[in-house]
């Protein structure tokens, strides 16, 4: 299966350390061979880069391991292809706006005989990950005309994820650039930073980095990942059917479907 990553902060904060590790697994010390791709919001922006080749063997990512991008609100992925081919329109994370806003998803696992009904929002590639990501904004514009606060589209997500689950594997995360939506339906792990930080070593890459001398002590970080990146700190791990909604660093909501 596919691999993700994500990141709600409270001060743009670059994500290299962890983007990193995460790449090694596309192909060096993980299967992931099929694509990868990453989203940075900046403000209402979101900067996007994605590559159906193997992330280990990637100039863009490359690229974006020299280009330390900083941002509040940040989606990753790498992807073994299981429905759809390999090519750049089926590489995460996939992209829509909706209510004037940026959303980004990714999704970890797979959906059997999943046929949504077509709406306003329809896939480009052929993914069962894109076309639940369409059905979920579907559901989402049917039920609000007009944005609403975020935390009153939590149930409808909620009752989407528990719903896409019954069908498959569903971990995924979702966000508008302010805040960000997970949902675990088999794997999910997380690790919020705060002072006093202190020094974190990757699991797969030689690289340790003390987040002591590149923080301040009003920092907070939350990074997510399928699998914990380091072996030197203590992740959580999700339970299936858990959610959580982080923003700025924190969990503002959580609950199991």
């Amino acid at each position: 299966m596919c691999e993700l990553l994500g990141m709600s902060a409270n001060v743009p904060t670059d994500i290299v350390f962890s983007f990193t590790g995460l790449m090694q697994r596309g192909g060096r010390t993980g299967p992931h061979r099929d694509g990868w791709g990453i989203g940075f919001y900046e403000g209402r922006g979101l900067r996007l880069f994605q590559d159906p080749r193997a992330s280990s063997e990637s100039e863009v990512a490359q690229l974006v391991q020299r280009y330390p991008i900083k941002s509040e609100v940040v989606i990753g992925h790498i992807r073994q292809a299981n429905v759809g081919r390999v090519c750049l329109a089926n590489t995460h994370p996939f992209v829509r706006e909706m209510w004037g806003r940026n959303w980004c998803f990714a999704h970890n696992g797979q959906l059997q005989d999943f046929h949504p009904a077509p709406g306003f929002y329809r896939p480009v590639g052929d993914t069962d990950s894109e076309a639940a990501f369409c059905d979920l904004l579907n559901r989402l514009r049917l039920a609000f005309p007009e944005p609403p606060p975020f935390e009153q589209l939590l149930p409808g997500l909620v009752e989407a994820c528990a719903a896409y689950r019954r069908q498959g594997v569903f971990n995924c995360l979702l966000s508008d650039g302010d805040w960000l939506f997970s949902f675990c339906s088999s794997k999910l792990a997380h690790i919020t930073r705060r002072a006093p930080f202190g020094p974190a070593q990757l699991k797969d890459a030689d690289l340790r980095v003390d987040f002591q001398a590149e923080t301040t002590p009003n920092d907070v970080v939350t990074v997510l990942a399928t699998e914990p990146l380091t072996d030197n700190e203590n992740w959580g791990r999700y339970q299936p059917g858990e959610w959580r909604l982080w923003r700025a660093g924190e969990c503002r909501a959580q609950g199991v479907a």
